[in-house]
């Protein structure tokens, strides 16, 4: 299965060929599919991550390989000029007698002097969130801006909130608030400000207002393109970008479907592990001759299955999310192709949407070649642990018959 997700990136537009994220292990993922719900408004659940179990416990030595080296790999270099940092974090469950919703703690960091403080603490809920992002899009139509972690709820998981699903959200909320800040102009918005600053009251009175100037010019900028359609040619380079977009749908499309499935029958191959082991155990209570063999094939099978799970974790925690926000980022940039057929009529919002377009593949390549080199090097730590434990037994059984008498000593 893990040969179809090579086949699929290869191909694919600046995507290459290889594997995926190590950081530090999360809670696997369930393995039921979730639907996505265009219904409910605020009972969403996403995913947790956790630490697992150090895998310090493992006894073999492991073998030192070339290829382990491969997540050393910087793929930026660049001075941190940042001067806002935002963490979103401490989600809490609110129930009312209409609904029931989730709030996140954003709390900000800056250096910025339209900022009238260093350091602001919000609770915002996903509501707040689409708000936002509607409301950049119609100050910037001809800007990228990053997507939104879609609303799933999981199956029979109706009727309450899921922890693991809620910490995915939470992680996906994060990375949408912090690509905002490093945008060389989202960054600067004052809806975006007033998201990061204002309390609940002071928030909702501003969203009250209705749309400002900016939201009406880019209103305005959508209306003019979209009347545009079918009067003239497109220029070549938004071809491009349509023939780009159209060929980078399709294959990270497949690639997430593909990745989706590597994981499920990954978590499938670990239970059948956990039970596999015992089952050894147990036998060789009954086996006082196999007693010491089937105990060691039980050791091992514990010890691979403990770096299966590790292994899962990293694919649930650095591939899967990378791969999913690029599906979302593609439907996005699919619905957004009427901007090209601005032309000389809005030829500064070609140039904007064409600056915007080379800084987004560029951040789209250094995130999929890091998720796929670290997979790579994840890949390999598993395969060499796993290798090291039953050459670790093979070498224990050889010793162990090499001190057995034989029949000529006796």
């Amino acid at each position: 299965m893990e040969g179809e997700l090579s086949a699929a990136a290869e191909g694919a537009p600046g995507l290459p060929s290889g594997g995926v994220g190590a950081h530090s292990p999360p809670t696997l993922l369930p393995a039921e599919v979730l639907d996505l719900d265009g219904e409910e408004d605020d009972l969403e659940v996403f995913s947790k991550d956790a630490s697992f179990t150090d895998m310090n416990s493992f006894s073999p030595v492991m073998p030192t390989s070339p290829l382990s080296m491969i997540n050393q790999v910087k793929f930026e270099d660049e001075p941190d000029l940042k001067d806002l940092f935002i963490t979103v974090d401490d989600p809490e469950s609110h129930v009312t007698t209409i609904e029931t919703f989730i709030t996140y703690r954003i709390v900000t960091k800056t250096s910025r002097g339209e900022f009238d403080s260093s350091e602001f603490e919000v609770r915002r809920r996903y509501q707040d969130f689409l708000w936002l992002k509607g409301r950049l899009e119609d100050a910037h139509p001809t800007l990228i801006v990053p997507p939104l972690p879609e609303k799933f709820v999981v199956k029979g998981m109706v009727e309450r909130f899921n922890d693991d699903f809620i910490e995915t959200r939470r992680k996906a909320l994060h990375k949408f608030l912090n690509r905002i800040a490093v945008h060389p102009t989202l960054t600067f918005n004052e809806d975006f400000k007033m998201f990061l600053t204002a309390q609940a009251g002071e928030l909702s009175a501003h969203r009250k207002q209705g749309p400002g100037l900016l939201s009406k010019v880019g209103q305005t900028v959508r209306a003019v393109a979209l009347s545009m359609r079918g009067v003239r040619s497109r220029p070549e380079e938004f071809m491009e970008m349509s023939d780009f977009i159209e060929t980078f749908s399709q294959k990270i499309n497949l690639i997430d479907k593909i990745s989706q499935r590597i994981y499920k029958e990954g978590r499938e191959y670990f239970d059948e592990l956990k039970e596999y082991g015992p089952i050894h155990t147990l036998w060789s209570e009954s086996e006082e001759d196999l007693a010491d063999m089937l105990s060691g094939v039980a050791s091992c099978i514990d010890r691979c299955g403990r770096a299966t799970e590790k292994r899962l974790s990293g694919l649930s925690e650095a591939l899967l999310p990378v791969v999913h926000e690029y599906v979302l980022y593609s439907e996005m940039l699919m619905l957004r192709e009427e901007i090209g057929r601005l032309e000389d009529r809005a030829e500064c919002a070609n140039s904007a949407l064409k600056a915007d377009w080379e800084r987004w593949k560029e951040n789209m390549r250094n995130d999929i070649r890091s998720a796929f080199s670290d997979l790579a090097a994840r890949n390999v730590r598993y395969y060499e642990q796993c290798l090291a434990t039953w050459e670790a037994f093979l070498t224990s059984q050889n010793d162990l018959h090499s001190k057995e008498p034989s029949e000529d000593t006796l």
